[in-house]
């Protein structure tokens, strides 16, 4: 099968799905990407550039059975202005993130039209992928209320058209070195993230301090990328863990690959989340999680069919995440963190391995060609 992808926003997780999915695929594809910058203008010009650029090869006689494109795109826009041989093909729509329930810090700031955006992508295509059930449920039940904020003219049941057209897909991971033996020493705790008010870093390093107080030795990588607007607690835990850090700010690959291997525990706080990648990741070097039981984390950890994954999670409080640190602190040290179960973690992320995953992909874009439209 030949599948035409449109990527407005080549880079981070958009780049590594296309890059991971379609290096293992058994189809043939034509990747059109634009750079990640600026994502706003992204999303305005993409289905114009696009357009354009695919219209050229069609009049050079190239043509495809499938097209697939991220939320970045607006899809009904690329089409109304694609040549009419593409119309009647099969459109899958992936989103990795969505502007609806993208987290901002007060309200109005966000820009409805990137909301609508995705709300029409989602409606014109004839299958929509979401990369987590968290995912998609936030945003079918964020759809009415964002309607009714409008004067008139709801689309009627939007939410529903797009339900019964979802799946869903999660992305995939490289195979991650793993150390076969820990290094003597104090637990390593790991916190890889955007460095972003909605990760809630703030009480990351709030449960660091109680286990400060309470004498136990750790050691932290704090990594991830940063932007403008950096939660002011990253400068002063610079100061105040000074002599725990070990890795700090956004590291290159080797360098992201050898914070995840050293590290014992993969600890996330945050209060949004529509995946989780880099938790996946660090499991799959090898870090134990603790996780708050809430967002895609229970999900993507199946939670609901091993219910022995209950000991990956905490209730969400500062309190209950330092005391569950300190009591995986003194497993660490004894070598016993993952007990009698060395390889649990190769077992929780191996379906995420693209090996494993590219043929699942496959076989649902192949599907998606009978999907309602």
């Amino acid at each position: 099968m030949r599948i035409l992808a449109l990527e407005p926003y080549y880079g981070g997780s958009h780049q590594a799905f296309l890059d991971g999915w379609s290096k293992l695929s058994r189809h043939d594809w034509t990747i059109l990407t634009l750079p990640a910058y600026k994502w706003k203008w992204r999303m305005r010009h993409a289905a114009i550039t696009f357009a354009q650029d695919v219209n050229e090869r069609i009049q050079a006689g190239q043509s495809w059975d499938i097209i697939f494109c991220s939320d970045m795109l607006n899809l009904a826009e690329f089409l109304g202005l694609a040549s009419d041989s593409l119309k009647s093909l099969p459109t899958v729509a992936y989103f990795h993130e969505n502007q609806l329930t993208y987290p901002v810090r007060f309200e109005d700031e966000r820009d409805y039209q990137f909301a609508m955006t995705n709300l029409t992508t989602a409606l014109a295509a004839k299958s929509v992928w979401f990369n987590s059930a968290y995912h998609r449920d936030s945003f079918l039940e964020a759809i009415p209320a964002f309607l009714n904020r409008m004067p008139d003219y709801h689309p009627i049941d939007a939410a529903g058209q797009i339900k019964a057209k979802s799946h869903i897909h999660s992305p995939g991971i490289e195979s991650f070195p793993r150390r076969t033996e820990r290094k003597p020493g104090p637990v390593r705790i790991l916190w890889s993230a955007r460095w972003e008010h909605d990760k809630n870093p703030e009480d990351f390093f709030e449960a660091l301090k109680i286990i400060k107080e309470h004498d136990v030795d750790f050691r932290i990588s704090i990594i991830g990328q940063q932007f403008r607007d950096t939660p002011e607690v990253f400068d002063r835990a610079k100061d105040y863990f000074a002599k725990h850090i070990d890795h700090r700010g956004y590291q290159q690959k080797d360098d992201y690959k050898t914070a995840l291997t050293e590290a014992d525990l993969i600890i996330s706080t945050a209060n949004h989340e529509f995946f989780g990648l880099s938790v996946i990741e660090s499991i799959a070097a090898g870090a134990y999680p603790l996780l708050p039981k809430r967002l895609s984390y229970p999900d993507i950890l199946q939670l609901d069919k091993n219910p022995k994954n209950e000991g990956f999670f905490y209730d969400g409080s500062v309190n209950d995440l330092a005391a569950k640190i300190e009591m995986l602190a003194n497993r660490a040290e004894k070598n016993s963190l993952w007990q009698n179960d060395p390889n649990k973690a190769k077992k929780i992320t191996e379906r995420f391995e693209w090996p494993n995953l590219t043929p699942l992909l496959d076989n649902a874009a192949e599907a998606s060609k009978t999907d309602a439209p």
